[in-house]
C-alpha cells in the first residue's frame, strides 16, 4: 500500500500556525513523547502552542453543545484512546441527549496520516484544500472483484484505480480535521447547535472568547466564518500537537523496536493476522512501517470496503425496513448517492486500540473482537449464524444492504472466500490468539527490563 500525504489543515488558521507545530511522522514508532496523561477538564499545556491550548478548551467545553452537557470528550474520551468511554453501539445526543447516533463513533486517535479522500490511490498533495469533484464512475464497477493479496497484475492494479480511499469518518466525507470537527457541533442526534451562528454564539460567550480575539484578531467575531474557521483550526491543532492523540506506545510499537517479546500466543496471532490464507488482516490493516521509517504501521490501508455486517436492531433508525446505512452511498454524505458500485463500503478503521472498544463496525453490532473474528471467518461459511432468516425459510444474507447492492460485498478476500458449509479460516483456538496479538495494539504499554532483554 502506498502511503500518501495529508491534507488535514484549512488555509486561514495554516497562516497563523505556531512555532512548535510538528507536522512530521516520528522516524521511530517509540520515538515520540509518551502518552499524555489527559485530564477531564482543560489545563495549560506546556508542550502545545497557544491555539492548540485554546482547542483544548474548546475540546472540553459542554457548553457548546445544545444540551449544555456534551463536549467532544464525551464521546471521543480521552481515558479510552479518544473513543467513547461504553459500549453502546452509536452515542446519545441531542438536546436532552436522548437522540441515537447513526453509527458507532471513531476514536479520534491516529488520523494524522489519513489521506485527503480520493478514487484510487492518492499520489500527491494537491495545490489546495479545495474538495475534488467527484470522478465519473462506471456503473458496473466492481471493487472488490480482485484479491489484495493477489499478486500484482493489471487486474489488480485496474480495481484499485476504483478503490475509494481516505477522508475522515466512516465515509470519508471529511477531508480536513476541522470539517470532521464541525460536523458534530452541527448534528441533531450529537451536539445539536440548530446553526453555525448558533455556536458562534456560544463561543463568542464562552471564558475562552478573548483568547480567540487574542490569536485572530480583536475583530476575529466580526467575520463570522472566519471565527468559526479559527476555532475549528484551534481543535485540528490540538488534535495534532497532544501526544496523547498519538502515542505510539503500544506494545507492538516496542515489539518493532526490539524493546519487548511477544508471548507464545500474540506470535501466532500474529502470523495468522499476516496469514493471506487465514487470516489475511495485513492486507487493509497494514502492520508494518513506511518503507523510508516515516510512518508507524496504521493498521489501516485507508481503503473502503463493503463487508456487510448484519443489521444492528439496536439503532432505532433500523425500525424503519426502508433505512439503510449505505456508508460511502449516504445517508450522511450526498455526492456518491448515484454511484451504485460504491454502496454499502466504509471505511476501514485503525485496529489500534480495538480490543478496548465496546461497539465495533460501523454500527456498533459487535460488542468485542472475539464476536468480530468469527463473524469475519463464518460469514460465508455458516451465515445463518449471522444472518436471520426469511419469511421462506431461507437466509436473509448481507441483510443490512438492499438487494441491488449486495454484489459489492468482498467475496474474494480471505477469509471471505469460503462456501457455505466449508471449515472457516480460524478456529476457535487462532482467533483468540489473534485477539490476544490485537490486545498488543492497545496504548499505554508499560515496558520493563526483564522484556527488554527478552529475545524476539
Amino acid at each position: 500500500m502506498k502511503r500518501t500525504s495529508i491534507l488535514l489543515f484549512a488555509v486561514p488558521g495554516l497562516l497563523l500556525a505556531l512555532a512548535g507545530c510538528d507536522r512530521h511522522a516520528p522516524s521511530s514508532p517509540v520515538a515520540t513523547a509518551p502518552a499524555t496523561a489527559v485530564t477531564s477538564s482543560p489545563s495549560k499545556e506546556p508542550g502545545l502552542s497557544a491555539v492548540a491550548q485554546l482547542g483544548k478548551k474548546i475540546f472540553f467545553d459542554p457548553s457548546l453543545s445544545g444540551s449544555g452537557k456534551l463536549a467532544c470528550a464525551s464521546c471521543h474520551s480521552p481515558d479510552h484512546a479518544y473513543a467513547p468511554p461504553n459500549n453502546l453501539a452509536v452515542q446519545l445526543g441531542g438536546p436532552a441527549l436522548d437522540r441515537q447516533g447513526l453509527r458507532a463513533v471513531p476514536s479520534l486517535r491516529y488520523l494524522e496520516h489519513t489521506p485527503v479522500f480520493t478514487i484510487g490511490p492518492n499520489s500527491s498533495v494537491p495545490d489546495s484544500d479545495a474538495a475534488a469533484a467527484p470522478p465519473a464512475v462506471a456503473a458496473d464497477v466492481k471493487v472488490a472483484a480482485v484479491a489484495k493479496n493477489t499478486q500484482a497484475s493489471a487486474a489488480l492494479l485496474a480495481a484499485e484505480a476504483h478503490v475509494p480511499m481516505g477522508g475522515l469518518d466512516w465515509d470519508g466525507r471529511a477531508d480536513t480535521l476541522q470539517n470532521q470537527a464541525q460536523g458534530p457541533f452541527l448534528d441533531p442526534n450529537e451536539m445539536d447547535n440548530k446553526s453555525s451562528a448558533a455556536l458562534l454564539g456560544k463561543l463568542r460567550s464562552a471564558p475562552y472568547a478573548d483568547a480567540l480575539r487574542q490569536l485572530f484578531g480583536a475583530n476575529v467575531f466580526s467575520n463570522p466564518d472566519l471565527a468559526l474557521s479559527e476555532a475549528l483550526f484551534a481543535l485540528a491543532r490540538f488534535q495534532l500537537e497532544d501526544p496523547s492523540f498519538h502515542p505510539y506506545d503500544s506494545k507492538y510499537d516496542y515489539y518493532l523496536a526490539g524493546r519487548a517479546a511477544l508471548t507464545a500466543a500474540e506470535t501466532r496471532g500474529l502470523k495468522l493476522f499476516e496469514d493471506q490464507q487465514k487470516g489475511n488482516c495485513s492486507s487493509c490493516h497494514i502492520d508494518k512501517p513506511s518503507r523510508d521509517g516515516m510512518f508507524p504501521p496504521a493498521f489501516t490501508d485507508y481503503q473502503f470496503e463493503a463487508l456487510a455486517g448484519p443489521r444492528n436492531k439496536e439503532l432505532l433508525a433500523n425500525r424503519d425496513a426502508d433505512h439503510y446505512d449505505l456508508g460511502l452511498c449516504g445517508p450522511m454524505r450526498g455526492d456518491y448517492r448515484k454511484h451504485a458500485a460504491y454502496c454499502g463500503l466504509f471505511k476501514t478503521p485503525t485496529l489500534r486500540n480495538s480490543a478496548t472498544r465496546g461497539a465495533l463496525f460501523h454500527n456498533g453490532v459487535f460488542k468485542n473482537l472475539e464476536d468480530l473474528l468469527h463473524f469475519y471467518v463464518e460469514r460465508e461459511t455458516d451465515p445463518g449464524k449471522w444472518y436471520p432468516k426469511k419469511p421462506d425459510g431461507g437466509i436473509d444474507k448481507y441483510d443490512d444492504l438492499p438487494p441491488r447492492y449486495k454484489k459489492n460485498v468482498d467475496v474474494v478476500d480471505a477469509p471471505f472466500d469460503r462456501k457455505h458449509g466449508s471449515a472457516p479460516a480460524l478456529n476457535d483456538a487462532e482467533i483468540k490468539d489473534m485477539v490476544a496479538f490485537l490486545q498488543t495494539l492497545n496504548d499505554g504499554y508499560q515496558v520493563n527490563a526483564k522484556q527488554q532483554n527478552a529475545p524476539n
